[in-house]
């Protein structure tokens, strides 16, 4: 018989006895370090935040869906931006031409913001925004609207992902060299310590590293390689690592290996809590917390016979919640092909409260503790994950890793694994390499109107020539100046905001101090 491994190449035996969870301690939810959640009661007391990721198009459509998911019964806001918004440009760049509004909101000024929000009381939700290299930009812009509703920074809460290092790693939207990214991170966690307390101003991101190609074991080892270089980075400036540990959050991927999905959430709260108590020496217990959200996986969907996506995401889900997550996001049947539709959203929204409400697994805190198939993958996944870091480390951490190529080769040679298992059958996806369907029927898609890319650069172009320029250079100039020394940016770019300077402006301010950062090729 083949030999029967997990999707990290784990070895699973015939049966699990209790001689396979040797040297397994009791725990406690609510109780260092946190295998089994973060909290006594877990979600016989609360929910998790059912935070369903939208913006597409304009400004004015994005707030249509957040109006529409809030009304069916979403607890939070998570926001998607297109390509130019996260790459630092206009809509109106040369290089935005064919991208406005395609893969998320376009936002290049406080006037799309305030469209964006428009009717949307700061102070009663909490917004996620998928953003990196312009995280600060949108931070600001954020900052700049619930002002002017009259909600203070200090009431705001939410996250903005502002996880660059993955960006070299896996996804690829960066702008700026390492080294000023990570001041431009290490300004916004320092600013939102002091003055946005509920804030969490960087979501450390594994998702897009699993998305990439990457195994469990990777995916929960380079990110926390990526958070002990940011917590690094905050305490070279002497930030006390208790003021702003409570304020980090993570974001991981769930995909179909079901029992090494819960196995793996479990391990990393683990894993987290030794690293902050041990290596940084955290005091409170908030510190040692793993906040994470989970996506169920993209990479999982399938373009063929997209109702089985439901299913996909309803299995995923599910592990989430095993493991323990506190937000989830749930994909839609057709994101294969399109953004979804409003039914599709609804249905992935109504899975996490189907979930919630009628499976009976929030009764209990984490239930599968003591399954001897879970303790064990959950001890196997923190060993080598622990391997791993160490590796990390020897190389002169995250940042050297990177600059060597070592994760995104890591990655590279996974994704390779599995393509082949695909390729040969070995790894069976329904309705792609088995059970096929001669006529597979597409169904009805949310296709973004060219028009809005129209509308959206007449906007621009209004917004732009109402400007007094004389300000709009000042605040730049200042800014540049700002760049230039060491002082922090936050506060620089949101007098920009307000002033009027657009996302675009900004960037090019920062890129004509900092540069742009040009890859190593590797093929």
């Amino acid at each position: 018989m083949a030999k029967i491994v997990t999707d990290s190449n784990i070895p699973v035996k015939r049966t699990y006895k209790k001689a396979d969870t040797k040297g397994l301690k009791e725990e406690e939810p609510g109780k260092h370090p946190y295998t089994r959640g973060l909290y006594p009661e877990m979600y016989r007391e609360r929910v998790w935040t059912m935070r369903q990721y939208s913006g597409f198009g304009s400004a004015d459509e994005t707030n249509k869906r957040f109006k529409f998911l809030l009304d069916k019964g979403q607890t939070g806001l998570s926001l998607a931006f297109d390509l130019p918004t996260q790459t630092g440009r206009d809509s109106d760049h040369q290089m935005s031409e064919g991208e406005v509004g395609r893969t998320g909101v376009a936002i290049s000024s406080i006037k799309d913001m305030m469209t964006c929000f428009d009717g949307i009381p700061l102070d009663k939700v909490s917004t996620s925004m998928t953003i990196n290299s312009t995280a600060s930009t949108l931070l600001a812009l954020y900052i700049t609207v619930a002002e002017s509703q009259g909600v203070k920074p200090d009431q705001l809460r939410g996250t903005t992902q502002n996880d660059i290092l993955k960006e070299y790693i896996a996804r690829n939207t960066y702008i700026y060299p390492p080294k000023p990214s990570m001041r431009l991170i290490g300004d916004m966690i320092e600013f939102c310590s002091k003055k946005v307390p509920q804030w969490y101003p960087v979501s450390i991101s594994g998702y897009h590293i699993r998305e990439a190609g990457s195994n469990a074991v990777q995916e929960l080892a380079f990110t926390f390689a990526d958070a002990i270089e940011y917590i690094e980075t905050c305490t070279a400036r002497g930030l006390k690592v208790d003021d702003f540990a409570p304020r980090l959050s993570f974001f991981f991927c769930c995909t179909m290996e079901f029992f090494e999905e819960v196995a793996k959430f479990r391990a990393a709260c683990r894993i987290y809590a030794k690293i902050m108590k041990d290596r940084f020496h955290a005091r409170s217990a908030k510190s040692q917390h793993l906040r994470f959200h989970v996506q169920t996986s993209g990479e999982s969907l399938t373009a063929q016979q997209v109702d089985n996506n439901i299913v996909r995401v309803a299995t995923e889900a599910m592990a989430a919640v095993l493991g323990g997550c506190q937000s989830l996001h749930t994909n839609s049947r057709d994101e294969a092909l399109a953004l979804p539709t409003e039914q599709s959203a609804k249905v992935a929204l109504r899975t996490q409260q189907i979930i919630a409400s009628e499976t009976g697994v929030i009764k209990t805190a984490d239930p599968m503790a003591g399954s001897y198939y879970i303790e064990s993958l959950t001890a196997e996944i923190e060993e080598q994950v622990w391997k791993y870091l160490k590796r990390i480390d020897r190389m002169g951490g995250a940042m050297a890793a990177i600059e060597k190529g070592y994760f995104q080769e890591e990655i590279r040679n996974n994704a390779y694994r599995l393509k082949k298992e695909i390729d040969a059958n070995s790894r069976v996806i329904v309705g792609v390499n088995k059970y096929q369907d001669a006529h597979d029927v597409e169904p009805s898609l949310n296709r973004i109107d060219p028009e809005i890319e129209k509308k959206q650069l007449a906007r621009l172009t209004e917004f732009k020539s109402s400007r007094d320029m004389t300000k709009v250079n000042s605040m730049l100039s200042t800014l540049q100046k700002a760049a230039e020394k060491e002082e922090n940016l936050m506060p620089h770019i949101i007098n920009c905001v307000k002033g009027y300077t657009t996302l675009g402006e900004i960037s090019d301010t920062l890129r004509g101090v900092f540069g742009k950062y040009e890859p190593k090729l590797s093929f």
